[in-house]
């Protein structure tokens, strides 16, 4: 009897390590992947490091920052979708990446709701209007005053062709009536360093990015995109109030998965992350960077994704944008 128990003992391990999901209650065994779909400096570069940082804490394995960027973040976002699902391979999604993206590009490498298991939302970033120092500007009133008056002579970088920064500033020329050039870089990083650098005169950048060279005087800043002022920044009015209401501009960061990743593992992370988000440290350290905690389920996150891209497409026909 004592045999037969110890062998029917074994076998019913041998049973639960083979079960599915199994594998996933030891997760994570090893480091993480995480992919940040642009150049290091920019809001999305800023937030994950942050978040990636606490995550290493509570989970007890490093999370290994790759960040590829190009073509509006769809490079390094693909090859989230080609990852193996194994929970090792995650990667930072935004509004750019998976509401913009599907109206900017004819042939996406990548379905941005069927090749993707949404884990857990991080924050969302305002947008900055920001000018360089010379700029004989120092309202958007006189912005838009000096546009109109040598329209197309004014230019503007982005984080290049169909990026959120992009999409900003051509919802603020078709609101005023504007027409400046469009100077794409590849992301929010190097165009922030363009602008400082005077190399362009305009910039509507997160404002995590710009936040540091508003504070030192390398750019002025004319206003934020969202609805209410930063907190960040108190003293700079929103588009909104300077005349163009309902004006939004502003960007929201999240962590995916590839489509297939064990549900246990899915809802580890995003358990975790609400946890990092949400902790008073982490608030402390979106405020210093000028973006605000953003908190969702898995289904909030897929839901916004559903009503974005409609919304975006949008606004991308009527700015006649295309990816170059």
């Amino acid at each position: 009897m004592k045999i037969s128990a110890l062998l029917g003992a074994v076998l019913g391990a041998t049973i639960l390590l083979q079960a599915p999901g199994a594998g996933a209650q030891a997760w994570p065994a090893k480091p993480i992947r995480l992919m940040v779909p642009f150049p290091p400096g920019g809001s999305t570069d800023i937030v994950a490091r942050i978040v990636a940082q606490k995550l290493s804490e509570r989970l007890g394995q490093s999370f290994v920052i790759e960040n590829r960027g190009g073509a509006g973040g769809t490079i390094g976002t693909a090859l989230v979708a080609k990852a193996a699902p194994d929970g090792y391979t995650l990667g930072v999604a935004s509004t750019s990446t998976h509401v913009v993206a599907p109206g900017v590009y004819a042939k996406l490498e990548y379905d941005a709701v069927k090749d993707f298991a949404p884990v857990g939302l991080m924050a969302v970033s305002p947008y900055l209007l920001a000018v360089y120092p010379g700029v004989k500007a120092n309202t958007l009133q006189e912005l838009v005053a000096l546009a109109k008056k040598q329209p197309g002579r004014l230019n503007y970088a982005s984080a290049g062709v169909g990026s959120t920064t992009h999409l900003a500033m051509e919802m603020l020329k078709h609101a005023s009536g504007t027409f400046m050039l469009h100077i794409p870089y590849n992301g929010n990083g190097p165009a922030g360093t363009a602008l400082i650098a005077g190399q362009v005169e305009i910039l509507f950048g997160s404002l995590p990015a710009l936040l540091p060279h508003a504070k030192s005087g390398r750019a002025r800043a004319l206003a934020v995109g969202t609805p209410k002022r930063s907190p960040s920044l108190p003293d700079v009015p929103t588009v909104a109030e300077l005349g163009y209401p309902g004006f939004d501009a502003s960007l929201w960061l999240a962590i995916m998965a590839p489509a297939g990743t064990p549900q246990p593992i899915i809802e580890r992370l995003s358990r975790e992350i609400l946890a990092v988000v949400t902790a008073a440290d982490t608030r402390d350290a979106f405020d210093k960077a000028g973006t605000e905690p953003l908190t969702g389920t898995p289904a909030d996150l897929a839901a916004m994704i559903r009503d974005g891209v409609p919304k975006y497409a949008q606004i991308i026909k009527t700015a006649g944008v295309k990816a170059e």
